[in-house]
């Protein structure tokens, strides 16, 4: 068959951490059968311009490097946004926007299949679920790429359970949660704002939860050596086939597309000036940024642990849909004189290119806000993480990486908005057992480095699942010949 004779498209949430997995996706999948051709449909959203920049780049690179076009992307108009009387938290609001696009993407595929295009099927997201009204009313096959764990998702389906939700929605802390994605019982405290907090983002996290059983299948951004548990426990219940393809990473990073990029050759030149493993290095996401009381206690601590440093200090958003952005002077929120007295063991910094720096040899811890995305980028260069969640899933993730399997040492596991400040003595205490202690979980760490490389290479467990979905998608084709579907008019 000639390549691209077959699409598969993709609805992805336009933001950074859920949009570039979904993308390297694509174009994994595209690369395993010379059948398929990826389309991303683009959503734009205004709040977001740093999805803009990465778009035009990664689609300006894919043109480049596939001269027969196995990768593009469509971008569609803007729908209207969500009036602010209709959410509270930043999930509803996603969920909203994402959900007052379903026209635009039905018409995208009808325009695609009267161009003579044949759409195999629609992958979407946590937050693009909804639209599989869309495909059903096509008559095509959806799947859902899920880019946080399989443990996470697990809880997904555990939720749908009324007693579940019974003991999550008591006013009883100290329960502790026998999911069973999770080889122990999960304490209730850890569980993420958006369950615990948020009523209008419950709901809709529910609604959604309650369609992912409806998919045909379930790629997750994880691989088999490193949750095994959590996989053979979604493997054996009653939910859609899961293939675990990950680790799914953009390697290249965003040294290529992110407005500040020409900032890393100073903080690449003073890593190499640094012995090897000497550095800790501080990164909150995309997302995180934290208030000036508590980024006085990380220069205390840091100041007092004598280690050398690398600080990624994002300025905290100031509207509600905004997003951290950079100070224009770095000494403005730390304590007086904190840059003079650091300036020969540590680099406080804006915006840095994580992938690129977890990868260099001079690091040797990460501070991290336990992204699912910074979890795979550490685990990829064997760098061993201290846990300082922030906001989604984060806080099960830490749990997740400290007590189920030693990949982390705990700074805190419960750590959100509002929370009580961690103190300067708390980081000092956690970045000794990371960089001085820790030795079990360092080399397990090393241990996973090489595991998930080998995942994703010929014949690992990822490649093997990656094989088996692909199988699935030609399947499916395949019982289409045979009964001549006839797909419904579009009026």
């Amino acid at each position: 068959m000639r390549r691209g004779e077959v699409e598969v498209v993709f609805v992805a949430t336009p933001a950074i951490g859920n949009l570039i997995p979904a993308v390297e996706f694509a174009q994994r999948l595209a690369d395993h059968d010379p059948q398929f051709r990826s389309t991303i449909l683009v959503i734009t959203d205004p709040h977001r311009p740093l999805v803009s920049s990465y778009v035009h780049s990664r689609a300006a690179s894919a043109a480049a490097a596939s001269g027969d076009g196995n990768l593009r992307f469509v971008h569609l108009p803007q729908a209207d946004l969500p009036n602010p009387s209709e959410y509270q938290s930043a999930f509803a609001y996603i969920s909203l926007h994402m959900a007052n696009h379903a026209p635009l993407i039905k018409q995208a595929i009808v325009n695609l299949r009267s161009a003579g295009t044949r759409v195999a099927a629609l992958f979407l997201d946590m937050f693009t679920i909804p639209m599989a009204d869309v495909a059903l009313e096509l008559g095509m096959p959806h799947y859902l790429f899920f880019a946080s764990p399989a443990s996470f998702l697990g809880f997904t389906f555990y939720i749908l359970d009324p007693e579940a939700r019974e003991a999550i929605e008591s006013e009883d802390m100290s329960i502790e949660l026998p999911i069973p994605s999770f080889a122990n019982s999960v304490p209730k405290r850890v569980l993420p704002s958006l369950v615990l907090k948020w009523k209008d983002a419950f709901t809709m996290f529910l609604a959604h939860a309650g369609r992912y059983g409806g998919t045909k299948g379930i790629a997750i951004n994880t691989f088999d050596e490193l949750e095994g548990h959590a996989l053979q426990s979604l493997r054996a219940s009653a939910v859609p086939p899961v293939y675990s393809v990950g680790p799914i990473i953009d390697l290249d990073g965003p040294v290529k597309w992110h407005p500040q990029r020409a900032e890393q050759e100073a903080i690449v030149q003073w890593l190499d000036k640094q012995p090897p493993s000497s550095v800790v290095f501080l990164c909150f996401g995309s997302m995180g940024s934290l208030g000036a009381p508590q980024v006085r206690e990380i220069a205390n601590g840091l100041e007092r642990s004598g280690f050398l440093f690398l600080w990624s200090l994002r300025e905290p958003p100031r509207g509600k849909l905004d997003f951290p952005g950079e100070y224009e002077k770095m000494d403005q929120p730390l304590p007086e004189g904190f840059l003079d007295r650091t300036a020969e063991t540590g680099l406080v910094c804006g915006w840095v290119p994580q992938v690129t720096i977890l990868a260099h040899k001079a690091i040797g811890g990460f501070v991290s806000h336990c992204g699912w995305n910074s979890i795979l980028e550490s685990l990829w260069s064997g760098v061993p993480t201290a846990t300082w969640p922030i906001y989604a899933e984060q806080q099960m993730n830490a749990f997740q990486m400290v007590a189920e399997l030693g990949l982390a040492v705990e700074v805190r596991l419960d750590y959100r908005e509002g929370s009580a400040l961690v103190s300067a003595e708390e980081l000092e205490r956690g970045l000794r057992c990371l960089m001085d202690g820790g030795g079990e979980a360092r080399s397990k760490v090393k241990e996973m480095r090489d595991k998930s490389r080998a995942a994703v290479a010929e014949h690992g467990s990822s490649y093997a699942s990656m094989r088996r979905l692909v199988q699935q998608l030609r399947d499916g084709l395949d019982l289409e010949d045979d009964q001549e579907t006839k797909f419904p008019p579009i009026i």
